[in-house]
This record gives C-alpha cells, sequence and structure tokens, in this order.
C-alpha cells in the first residue's frame, strides 16, 4: 500500500525556480485499486468468453462414425478395398495415381513435391488393423483367403460387394443382396466392430518408435473418404459453397480476414473447376505481389494522390499544416 506523503512535493516548471505543491492531498491505495481492476477484467472475461466465444464440439472419431453411420462406415471401408476412395485416388502426396493432382495450367503443382506420406488405403485403413486383431479364427481364414487371392480378384469382390451396398435399402449390409464378394464383407464387418470398440482409432494413430500417437493423417483420411464427416460440416455450415473456411462450428463468426480466400470459391470459374484450390492460390499469389509492388507501380502508386481520403481521416493534422505559421503541407 502506498500514499502520498505528509509533505510537500517540488516540481520543477520549465523555466521557473522550484514550486511547492499548495493543492489538496489524498491517500491513494495502488495495491487496492489493482485488485479490483484485475477482478472487473476477470469477471468480464469470463461473461464475453460465455457470450462470444466459439461453442467446444466434441472431436470426430472414427468410432462415432461406426457407431453413427455403420452403413457409411462401411461402405468407405470397402471403397478403401476398392482402390476408389478419394484418399486412393487422390494422387501426391499419398499415391502415384496417374493424371491426379490439382494444377495452375500446365503445372502440376500437387505433384511437384511427390508422394512425401505414402498411403496404402487397402492396407493402411482395412487389412494392417485386422491382421492385429487376435483370437478370431473367422476373421483369420478370410484374411488368408482375401491375400491369397490375385489382385484382380481381390477388385472384383470389393467391386462387387460395393455395388451391392450400393443398390440395398440404405446401403444396410445386412440387405445386401446374394453375390460373388468373396471375404469383403466378413472384413468390412469384423472393421466396423473394431472400429465401435475405439480399437481402428488407436490403429491408425499408432507410430512406430513413438510413445505418444500425434499423427492423425490416417484417421482424418479415412474420416474424409466418407459422408459422415461431411454432412457433419455442413451442419455446423462449414462447408465450401457455405463459406466455411472462415467460419466457425454453427452459426459463430471465425476468421474474417480469410473472407478474400474464400470469396473465390464462390464464383465462377472457382467454383466448378476441379482446380480450384490450385486457381485460387495462383490468384491470391498475384494479388499479393500486386500489393507489395503498389509503391513502384506507375499509376497505381499515384492512387492516393489523386484520391485523397487519407485528407479526411488525418483533417486536423491537415488543417493545422494549413494554418499560419504551421507551414503547408505539399503531398
Amino acid at each position: 500500500m502506498t500514499a502520498v506523503q505528509d509533505r510537500p512535493i517540488r516540481r520543477r516548471h520549465r523555466g521557473t525556480a522550484e514550486d511547492e505543491w499548495s493543492g489538496p492531498w489524498r491517500r491513494y491505495d495502488i495495491v487496492k485499486e489493482f485488485v479490483i481492476a484485475t477482478a472487473v477484467i476477470a469477471v468480464l472475461t469470463v461473461l464475453l468468453a460465455v457470450i462470444f466465444s466459439s461453442p467446444d464440439e466434441r472431436p470426430i472419431t472414427l468410432q462415432g462414425w461406426a457407431k453413427a453411420a455403420p452403413s457409411d462406415f462401411v461402405a468407405t471401408a470397402v471403397s478403401e478395398l476398392d482402390g476408389q476412395s478419394g484418399t486412393a485416388t487422390y494422387g501426391a502426396p499419398y499415391n502415384n495415381t496417374a493424371d491426379a493432382g490439382q494444377k495452375l495450367g500446365p503445372l502440376p503443382l500437387q505433384r511437384l513435391g511427390g508422394v512425401r506420406m505414402p498411403v496404402d488405403t487397402a492396407n493402411d485403413f482395412v487389412l494392417g488393423p485386422l491382421r492385429a486383431v487376435p483370437n478370431d479364427p473367422i476373421l483369420t481364414a478370410a484374411l488368408g483367403a482375401y491375400s491369397a487371392a490375385g489382385a484382380d480378384q481381390q477388385a472384383t469382390w470389393a467391386g462387387n460387394y460395393a455395388d451391392a451396398l450400393a443398390k440395398a435399402p440404405d446401403g444396410d449390409p445386412a440387405k445386401v443382396a446374394k453375390g460373388d464378394y468373396g471375404p469383403v464383407p466378413i472384413l468390412a464387418g469384423r472393421l466396423l466392430l473394431l472400429a465401435q470398440s475405439g480399437g481402428l482409432d488407436g490403429a491408425l494413430t499408432t507410430e512406430r518408435g513413438q510413445f505418444y500417437a500425434s499423427d492423425f493423417t490416417k484417421p482424418l483420411l479415412f474420416l474424409a473418404d466418407g459422408s459422415y464427416l461431411e454432412d457433419q460440416a455442413r451442419a455446423q455450415h462449414l462447408g465450401g459453397d457455405q463459406w466455411g473456411m472462415m467460419n466457425e462450428t454453427g452459426n459463430y463468426p471465425g476468421q474474417a480476414w480469410l473472407w478474400l480466400y474464400t470469396f473465390w470459391y464462390q464464383v465462377k470459374p472457382f467454383s466448378t473447376s476441379d482446380n480450384a484450390d490450385a486457381l485460387v492460390w495462383g490468384l491470391m499469389a498475384l494479388l499479393t505481389l500486386l500489393l507489395a509492388l503498389v509503391p513502384f507501380i506507375p499509376g497505381v502508386r499515384s492512387i492516393p494522390r489523386l484520391i485523397p481520403v487519407h485528407r479526411l481521416i488525418w483533417r486536423d493534422y491537415y488543417r493545422r499544416r494549413s494554418a499560419p505559421g504551421g507551414g503547408v503541407d505539399s503531398g
């Protein structure tokens, strides 16, 4: 606690002798003021956080997906086996799918970096995790039969089952018509059970030589190949045509500074192009370059002089500069 002391305070004025303070005195408790200010700020912070903060949504997991939309999960698992999922046909940096990847004109931007994170969807998402399941002779036999078959036979089984699932009511595996599917229904069914137990989340995040699992690339890719994740995103207004890049979940506003990126995805040709990401990136790179070069572009750099908005904003300054004795501004 501090207080003003009971003695005259001297202050020095420019060009004068020291004067004694003769005004009123009062005690000042800086500690008390600090405590009160801290309490008020804390209450306001909590109150404003409750009113304006983003909702804390629960993470979407493979377990949650398998329980909420088992038909979509099974169909996605079969597409991973079939090699027809989004990840399996994505190209770099996950695989070498021919002609896959976005381009900027003739420049194949996506393929320039090469395959840096190789992903084999059939083995990484389905067969690998199933091989780690213990004490299941039916599953072991199914894995053996699938592995013993040639690549063409595997593709035929998976393709037939994928078509049958698409034709089944609500995509329900229990309502699939009989056909030549080999062991694929058993593999998909066991993977569903593994996911519903939570084991698949752990299997896809396990990193060799690492104690902590921190790489969620594979679970996210698997989730993105299905429709469940997109449905959840659109329900929260996060779809690409919902300006999702700059939104928070629900109706909460997000990063408004990203509106310029999100804007281009809403207009043609970007909204209808398969190379939208590359095109938007190229356009934003060009606009950023133009912004950096504004001081060097004849005509553009003269816009502030021709349209003197700055004089309106700083009108008090320019008024003083134009006053007698204040000098005349030439800008």
